[in-house]
């Protein structure tokens, strides 16, 4: 997976402020609970299988809700960041999840597609909260490129299901673990059981 046709892109020291970073398109919680805070050098986000439903060219797009599709809506956003907590801008983010009973789509791209990030290295989501299926807890897909660099390939969690009985994470170091896993909280002004939570990747 390559990164097409990217401008020559700045990038500034980035100084996290207290509380939540907004998204224009998905407004997050003011106290929604955030992966661990960047430090000065950070550890590169955790490695994650692909799994066997990854599929090439999903559309650009920062919304995965489709007309006719039923389920909890579900908003994640964050920073793409480098190990010295600087913003990544334009890092090009493509998601997959399966659906809320569990399964995949493996002939279209329904629970698909790719976003870049904006010059402060944010990103934002929204779509449906994914199921389960046998051997997995709640997860979202994701691979990350910073422009010309190595793709990182990982999965997110979300926090307060059963982790220690997923199959991908079983053995995994509780580091890794709390690294992967995203709090979720209701998002103020939406519908009715919505939920929203934060998410930060760190790059090599």
């Amino acid at each position: 997976m390559t990164i097409p046709d990217h401008p020559r892109l700045e990038r500034r020291r980035f100084l996290r402020a207290a509380g939540l970073l907004p998204i224009a398109a998905f407004p997050l919680p003011a106290r929604a609970a955030p992966t661990p805070e960047c430090r000065e050098r950070d550890e590169p986000t955790p490695r994650q299988t692909e799994g066997p439903f990854y599929t090439l060219r999903s559309p650009r797009r920062t919304s995965l809700v489709e007309q006719g599709m039923r389920g909890d809506a579900f908003t994640v956003g964050g920073l793409v960041l480098d190990t010295r907590c600087r913003p990544v801008a334009g890092a090009l983010l493509d998601f997959w999840h399966c659906d809320g009973e569990g399964n995949y789509d493996n002939l279209g791209h329904r629970f698909r597609g790719h976003q870049f990030t904006d010059g402060n290295g944010r990103f934002g989501l929204e779509t449906l909260l994914p199921g389960l299926y046998p051997g997995r807890t709640r997860h979202i897909h994701v691979k990350v490129q910073a422009p010309g660099r190595p793709v990182l390939t990982t999965q997110i969690y979300v926090a307060g299901d059963a982790l220690a009985g997923d199959s991908v994470l079983s053995g995994s170091s509780s580091a890794t673990i709390r690294q992967l896993t995203m709090a979720l909280t209701p998002t103020a002004g939406r519908e009715q059981g919505a939920l929203s939570g934060t998410f930060d990747l760190v790059l090599r």
